[in-house]
């Protein structure tokens, strides 16, 4: 009898446990997308109807495919080939509408004023995490840390990108483009004329990483490469992540990609682990070519004091920095030559300004060059942001919200996302005119606040984000975009060659060209 009683109660246990896992899976995957359905389409928005466990993602893998199998001109717009599947929702269903992220709602944010107001209330609407807890192996840096975490990483990381700071950073920048440019000679030259054909697109990859290795680590990009390397592949590995539907505990399995995600994650952190061991032994030593005012630096001296960072919490950041420091800064750059190779007019605009603000001597002097001389190229500055304005680095933000939020005249219910797609914000005639869809950097000549057709619609225009959560390496960004194209327009002229394949691909988490940016080099 004891013993029935005791089996009874197991049975009973185990029944009960079963059944609230079972509930709480129902839930997850059908009831509370359906009651958030109602709640969204109650308020006017719409979308396609939920459907159990995979909402729209296969819909949107398999259009992202097909977009991608066709060709484009570099006048079409880039987010029919790399956001598709918003770009049509938006197109059927009107601005007020939302997509399914497997089984979580994703409303997107088309209105300005709305958008100033998510990006402000950095603790009211933090960033979205991905349900697969393997993509936040690439960096748990500052970029991914909300409230409290985030504000106390962002004021350790402030002072390495204060303008004193910057400014110490040109000759850095001078050197490695030089560099870059020099051996763009060398190839020309091999080829026994004045020009030649040439992929500008991994050397300006190597010349930002170059830059970040040594602005910030104090090393080189030899040094860093096969970080760099590892960093790139993370990233690549991650979108295939993202664009699958998880199951929790599918992290465990031993994927071929899950495998590889683990084995590099682990490569990057004793790759990372060697460099700060290396820059801490150089420290206790005293050496004096040591400097503690780079990113490592500063990391480093904050891991010393109590209530600042951990070495993990250093190393997550010296990661994100390794990444985000040179690929928005190159992709930039190489987005950039494209288009001024598209309007010659526009590029020679910018050369006589170079020649004008900087002298006609085709080798710079970077003691002449200090960040008041880039920031009179007016030109170049209204390219660089018409540039950002029609490929921005990241095509989108995604924001959660935590709890039952008014936002303008309705009310965003707890468990949904907010998708801030830059991509269609930055082309919207509503806000940009009608030429939105075109290259006219003349709309930046007043600034940015008068760039629309409304003047001052803050929100509109956010390449690096917006608010007190924007990127925190901006102002880098742009004064090494600057030394970079004032360097490249001083010794050469570019045109796209034949071969130029034009391909705006989120493969690799930015917005990259996929197949390179083939152009011919004229020297001058």
């Amino acid at each position: 009898m004891e013993t029935f009683s005791k089996s009874s109660v197991v049975v009973a246990v185990v029944v009960v446990a079963a059944t609230t896992w079972l509930w709480r899976m129902m839930n997850w995957l059908w009831f509370k997308p359906k009651r958030l359905e109602n709640r969204l389409r109650n308020q006017g928005f719409d979308g396609r109807p939920y459907r159990f466990l995979k909402g729209d993602m296969k819909e949107a893998v398999e259009m992202l495919k097909e977009a991608k199998s066709r060709q484009m001109d570099i006048t079409d717009d880039a987010a029919l080939r790399v956001f598709p599947f918003p770009y049509h929702t938006i197109n059927n269903y009107g601005k007020k509408s939302f997509t399914w992220f497997g089984p979580v709602p994703r409303v997107h944010l088309m209105n300005p004023e709305h958008i100033k107001e998510v990006l402000t209330k950095v603790y009211e609407y933090p960033k979205a995490r991905g349900p697969n807890p393997l993509t936040s192996l690439l960096a748990r840096g500052v970029a991914s840390y909300n409230g409290d975490k985030w504000a106390q990483h962002r004021k350790i990381l402030n002072p390495a990108f204060h303008q004193e700071k910057l400014k110490l950073m040109v000759p850095v920048f001078h050197r490695s483009c030089k560099e870059m440019v020099d051996e763009w000679e060398k190839v020309v030259k091999s080829e026994g004329i004045t020009s030649c054909e040439l992929d500008v697109w991994p050397y300006l990859q190597n010349m930002t990483c170059d830059v970040i290795s040594k602005t910030a680590f104090g090393s080189s990009y030899k040094e860093g490469s096969r970080i760099f390397e590892l960093i790139r592949e993370m990233g690549t590995l991650i979108v295939q992540i993202a664009r699958q539907i998880y199951i929790p505990g599918w992290r465990f399995v031993p994927t071929k990609v899950n495998t590889r995600m683990k084995l590099v994650h682990k490569e990057i952190q004793e790759s990372m682990e060697g460099i700060i061991n290396k820059r801490q032994k150089a420290m206790r030593m005293g050496d004096d070519a040591v400097s503690n005012n780079d990113l490592l630096g500063l990391l480093l001296e904050s891991n010393n004091k109590d209530g600042y960072m951990t070495i993990e919490e250093v190393i997550e950041e010296c990661k994100l920095f390794y990444f985000a420091g040179q690929e928005t800064t190159s992709t930039l750059l190489a987005w950039t030559m494209i288009l001024l190779s598209k309007y010659p007019a526009w590029q020679e605009r910018a050369r006589q300004e170079v020649l004008h603000v900087l002298g006609t001597d085709l080798n710079i002097d970077f003691t002449a060059l200090d960040s008041s001389s880039l920031s009179q190229l007016k030109t170049m500055t209204m390219i660089i942001y018409e540039v950002l304005r029609l490929y921005p680095p990241a095509t989108q933000l995604i924001r959660v919200v935590e709890r039952d939020t008014k936002l303008g005249d309705f009310v965003l219910p707890a468990g949904t996302q907010m998708a801030l797609p830059a991509i269609l914000i930055h082309k919207d005639p509503e806000i940009w005119g009608d030429d939105a869809g075109e290259f006219n950097p003349e709309r930046f000549a007043d600034g940015i606040s008068k760039a629309t057709k409304n003047h001052n619609q803050q929100g509109a225009y956010f390449p690096f984000g917006w608010g007190p959560r924007i990127c925190i390496g901006q102002s880098f960004a742009m004064m090494e975009a600057k030394m970079a194209l004032a360097i490249i327009l001083k010794r050469f002229s570019f045109e796209l060659a034949s071969s130029y394949v034009h391909a705006p691909s989120t493969e690799a988490l930015t917005l990259q060209p996929q197949f390179g940016a083939r152009l011919i080099l004229h020297k001058l």
